[in-house]
């Protein structure tokens, strides 16, 4: 793949996936989002902005192939993820589950003197609380989705006085769920204040979906991450005292799960998803237990092979939002051929994994620096004004002196310009 011009890989995926022509013409235009389009989607449209889409090969999940779509402005990231994926592959690939797609919807109460009475209250209120959700959308309930069953947080004392918080647990199928659980917080607050007293003030989403999450597994061989320089035995040992470090330290743990976002984010992008959601629901359940710490974990078995993990929430929808407006959101989608909003959260998570895997691989022998500056010298060499053919050479041989400069590019292109 990358070998072959755009369109020759295009051509490929397309094949592969069973891509209409439609799709194709969608991925292949300069303006798959029309201005007009774009003006209904956001408030001041004055144009639309467009990333590189590449596609993540190698990926076996539970035994089935995946081309995964990626939208990402960073080199290395796509090129890393396929690297890792064809490792695994060789070892049977990626393993794994997932919860319910569960989400939570809060409801702030305040004003009560009696905190924890409130509280049996409302619990004593759950089946009338339920039903009101559930009838603000029949439809998520035919799919078998909807309002499962409530919470109650006390707050006894705030700032503000006592606080009450209920908590509407709704299986959201294969929505992301924002716009539900929210019509449905805010058509039962006052049942909430009528059984409870005081009075109801948020009614919104909780992005920590904490009761959504995704998992995913891997366990690689000593001979499988083996290379030239360096035995597969000390491949594992650096991979997992570079885990170790990110599980006790927060600053190292910052970068380390950044890293595991570079994976996550370009697939939620690509299809049409709220990538912020995803982010501020990585990190607070990184954070879950007081202190800031890795998504993922390594160790060495038993049985003398790498296992890396990954377990954290995944809100991803297949309906509603950009998803269903963005043409390249629906394109990427028929690409990825995912059957569930859960099997697309378990195979963003895979490819998180492997990201993961891709940077603790390079920090702990070469660097981070070797194959991502190599990467990394395209964009050099078009920002010293290259054009062409002219870019693959300026590139090569920035990767060849290990000098990826501005000032050395502009350097090489005089040179090849002249003659």
């Amino acid at each position: 793949m990358r070998n072959l011009l755009p369109a020759e890989r295009l051509e490929k995926v397309a094949a592969a996936s069973g891509l209409d022509e439609q799709a194709r013409a969608v991925l292949a235009s300069a303006d798959a989002l029309p201005v007009e389009r774009a003006n209904g989607m956001i408030e001041n449209v004055i144009g639309t902005f467009q990333l590189p889409l590449g596609v993540a090969t190698n990926f076996l999940v539970n035994g089935r192939e995946y081309l995964v779509p990626m939208a990402v402005e960073e080199p290395s990231v796509v090129a890393a993820a396929s690297y890792m994926a064809r490792i695994v592959r060789d070892c049977g690939g990626f393993q794994t589950s997932s919860t319910a797609p569960v989400m939570r919807a809060q409801v702030q109460l305040v004003g009560t003197t009696d905190p924890f009475g409130a509280r049996l209250a409302i619990l004593a209120a759950r089946d009338e609380i339920i039903a009101a959700a559930n009838a603000k959308d029949p439809v998520l309930v035919k799919f078998g989705g909807g309002c499962r069953d409530i919470e109650v947080h006390v707050f006894p004392k705030t700032s503000r006085g006592a606080m009450v918080v209920l908590h509407l647990l709704v299986d959201v199928r294969d929505a992301m769920g924002a716009n539900t659980v929210n019509t449905m917080a805010e058509a039962i607050a006052p049942i909430v204040e009528r059984v409870a007293g005081g009075e109801v003030r948020l009614r919104i989403l909780s992005n920590l979906a904490d009761l959504r999450i995704a998992r995913a597994r891997l366990e690689v061989t000593e001979k499988a991450l083996a290379t030239k320089d360096f035995s597969g035995r000390r491949m594992m040992e650096g991979i997992v005292d570079a885990y170790e470090f990110a599980a006790v330290d927060p600053y190292r743990a910052a970068t380390h799960n950044k890293g595991i976002m570079n994976g996550i984010d370009p697939v939620v992008v690509a299809t049409g998803n709220d990538w912020r959601a995803i982010e501020a629901g990585a990190h607070a359940y990184a954070a879950r237990g007081g202190r800031y710490t890795s998504l993922t974990t390594w160790e060495i078995s038993t049985r003398g092979t790498l296992v890396g993990t990954i377990e954290m929430p995944m809100a991803l929808g297949l309906v509603g939002g950009a998803t269903k407006t963005h043409p390249s959101a629906q394109a990427a989608l028929k690409i990825l051929n995912v059957g569930s909003a859960v099997e697309l959260a378990e195979v963003t998570v895979a490819v998180g994994l492997a990201q993961n895997m891709a940077a603790l691989r390079a920090l702990a022998t070469e660097g981070i620096q070797r194959g991502h500056m190599a990467l990394h010298a395209r964009n050099i060499a078009i920002g010293a004004g290259a054009t062409g053919e002219e870019i693959d050479i300026v590139a090569r041989r920035l990767a060849a002196d290990h000098d990826v400069r501005a000032a050395r590019a502009e350097e090489i292109l005089a040179e090849i310009r002249k003659g």
